[in-house]
């Protein structure tokens, strides 16, 4: 069967009514290029921030989710998050193309400083178990930014191989949202957007999985920290989106049900 995805690089901020709207641009052009789910960046909702407004973003998620319904295109929604259990994740939200929630996947690989003790997110976020989701018959999973690649200036803790885990569990597509630092130096272009795509490819390949992937467009006048597209299992891009700012695209892909 084939799958058709539409992503989004788009400007995240901290203003969840402008992230609102963008996603609900994003989701009506998905509809109208016949798309079956959206991929939007880490924090593309709430921000990339544990200090949201929760009542706020808990609205807006209402909104999408019965967009969502209208339109009957799916959401993997990157956003932070407090669940029922008073922990804050940073998460990708799955609906299927009818509104219904199939679950999150949170960040594992929550990035920190190597000092002792560590300062970041790693004391920001809850995790979760990593797990796997079924969407229109397709095993699918999610991966946040350092859950693919481990960089090792800011994990600590050894490589999971989290793709490759997910591949394990028979996923054949994986949802990726990024959020990435950059400041338009010559080594975030020649070390850390090459590090981000070689790592993107090889693992595709390593777990035989289409990747589906989504970084954040702000600043709008520098390139992203990773390129957004389609990878496909051999580690090669089906689709690459070039430029800065807000890009779109969709998608089709054969998987295996």
């Amino acid at each position: 069967m084939n799958l058709k995805i539409s992503g989004i690089q788009m400007g995240v901020g901290t203003d969840v009514r402008l992230n609102c709207l963008t996603i609900c641009s994003a989701l009506r052009r998905a509809a109208a290029e016949g798309a079956d789910i959206l991929l939007t960046p880490e924090g593309s909702l709430s921000g990339y921030t544990p200090h949201f407004d929760q009542a706020e973003v808990a609205e807006a998620m209402r909104t999408l989710v019965c967009l969502t319904r209208e339109l009957g295109v799916g959401m993997a929604l990157g956003t932070c998050f407090k669940e029922s259990d008073g922990l804050t994740y940073n998460q990708i939200r799955f609906y299927s193309g009818s509104g219904d929630f199939l679950g999150f996947h949170s960040k594992i690989l929550r990035c920190g400083s190597l000092s002792d003790p560590s300062i970041g997110e790693i004391n920001d976020y809850a995790t979760t178990p990593l797990q796997i989701f079924q969407f229109k018959g397709v095993t699918i999973g999610g991966l946040i930014c350092n859950d693919m690649w481990a960089n090792p200036s800011c994990t600590l803790s050894p490589d999971p191989f989290l793709s490759q885990r997910l591949s394990n569990l028979g996923a054949k597509v994986i949802f990726h949202a990024v959020n990435g630092d950059r400041e338009g130096s010559a080594w975030d272009e020649e070390v850390g957007r090459n590090f981000h795509e070689s790592n993107l490819r090889m693992r595709a390949s390593a777990g035989r999985v289409w990747i589906v992937t989504v970084d954040n467009g702000f600043p709008l006048c520098l390139p992203p920290s990773s390129p957004a597209g389609v990878l496909d299992p051999s580690g090669n891009w089906a689709r690459k989106v070039s430029g800065c700012g807000e890009q779109f695209f969709t998608h089709e892909i054969p998987v295996e049900g």
